[in-house]
């Protein structure tokens, strides 16, 4: 499936994550180690190397072949700003994925995360063929929930200790983006 590359914003372009990009992932993680950590699982020390980021491209790569996982990136002067996956993807009756993203802490507030995410519900829907998507967030995660709503997605329940955050149990607010009610591709 060829996804392309697209501008998102000026000099910031969402594209695919390649096993070369590495070196630039871990800087992002690393330099947003501590941005982040509220709102994503605890990682070990190896996570934040480029070997540990190298061996995370390529399985994600692996899965981005075998139609299950798309990877996606936002690049800005030639380095990592942000990211956008649709995981867990399914098709047959359901069509339907999991939507995650994170935007580095000096990039909030310029819109990347709304518009990376209405460019990724329109490829889930017009090159992976999937009927819905589904996010979720931490109960006080207003800022997520807010780039959900705006970009069409609706509340849908809320889930308890749904994933392990930060080292506990978390409960989340579940939302979901009907993309198309037409039959699922054969």
């Amino acid at each position: 499936m060829d996804i392309g590359t697209e501008e998102i914003a000026d000099g910031v372009i969402l594209r695919l994550a390649e096993p070369a990009d590495a070196p630039a992932l871990c800087a992002a993680y690393v330099e947003n180690r501590k941005h982040l950590a509220p709102w994503e699982p605890r990682r070990p020390e190896s996570f934040f190397t480029v070997a540990g980021q190298a061996q995370r491209l390529e399985e994600q790569r692996r899965h981005y072949a075998d139609g299950r996982l798309v990877p996606l990136l936002f690049e800005s002067d030639g380095r990592i700003a942000g990211a956008v996956t649709l995981s867990g993807i399914t098709m047959g009756p359901f069509c339907s994925s999991y939507l995650g993203y994170w935007v580095a802490q000096d990039q909030q507030g310029r819109g990347l995360a709304t518009t990376a995410v209405e460019r990724v519900c329109r490829i889930a829907r017009d090159k992976v063929g999937l009927h819905r998507i589904e996010a979720t967030t931490l109960l006080e995660n207003t800022g997520s929930q807010r780039v959900l709503e705006k970009c069409g997605f609706e509340a849908i329940g809320m889930a308890p200790r749904y994933l392990h955050i930060n080292g506990q149990w978390r409960d989340h607010r579940m939302f979901q983006r009907v993309l198309h009610d037409g039959d699922p591709a054969l």
